[in-house]
């Protein structure tokens, strides 16, 4: 990949020297210590370690490659070019500020240009992105940017329909309030009946 490689298929940037596990462990012992506990007390002696671990599962999207899961397609569709849609994927994602869940659901859908790749690889770009500190704006547009550019689609519909725990157990307390977002690309963007479509189909018309 170059400079001219769109910043959504790019590597995620990384720190040019990554703490090591006991340094990780060490800082959240010290934030348990800032939260008025004793780290060092029966039931908080191995959090920790279960923390450490609990981050590797929930920022894994940091370690792989959106675009090398997309990298293995399928020419033989008897000419297939229609909308392919994948509806309610699961979102489980980590905002940027608070580093509170989000929770919630994606749509996604893109029209072939010739080329389709199997369903379970667009959940995997989905849960790449949501394995990351994000904002919901952001994931929104890297989904539908890495389809576009990786697939060559015709177009790309992403719809993410999430709760923000960040508003919802802090601030103003709002648990029932959900946060929607959309990014259309290529046809989806220029056609109001082809993007009418996609949002009649995630009952959102």
């Amino acid at each position: 990949m170059d400079a001219n490689t769109p910043a959504e298929l790019r590597p995620a940037e990384k720190i040019s020297t990554r703490p090591s596990r006991d340094e990780a462990e060490a800082a959240v012992r010290t934030l348990i210590a800032w939260a008025g506990d004793n780290p060092a007390r029966e039931g908080l002696l191995d959090t920790p370690k279960r923390v450490a671990k609990a981050f590797e599962e929930w920022f894994s999207g940091y370690a792989a490659d959106p675009a090398k899961e997309l990298a293995r397609v399928f020419e033989d569709v008897q000419g297939y070019d229609d909308m392919v849609m994948l509806t309610n994927i699961d979102v489980e994602s980590h905002c940027e500020h608070h580093l509170a869940p989000i929770m919630g659901v994606a749509h996604v859908a893109y029209l072939p240009r010739k080329n389709v790749v199997g369903i379970s690889k667009i959940a995997r770009v989905v849960e790449i992105f949501s394995k990351r500190l994000q904002t919901q704006e952001t994931m929104t547009a890297q989904i539908a940017d890495t389809l576009m550019e990786a697939m060559d689609a015709r177009g790309v519909a992403v719809l993410v329909d999430a709760k923000h725990q960040c508003m919802t157990t802090r601030g103003v307390h709002h648990p029932n309030v959900s946060t929607i977002t959309t990014t259309f690309a290529g046809e989806f963007k220029s056609d109001d009946e082809l993007r009418g479509r996609f949002m009649q189909m995630v009952g959102r018309a």
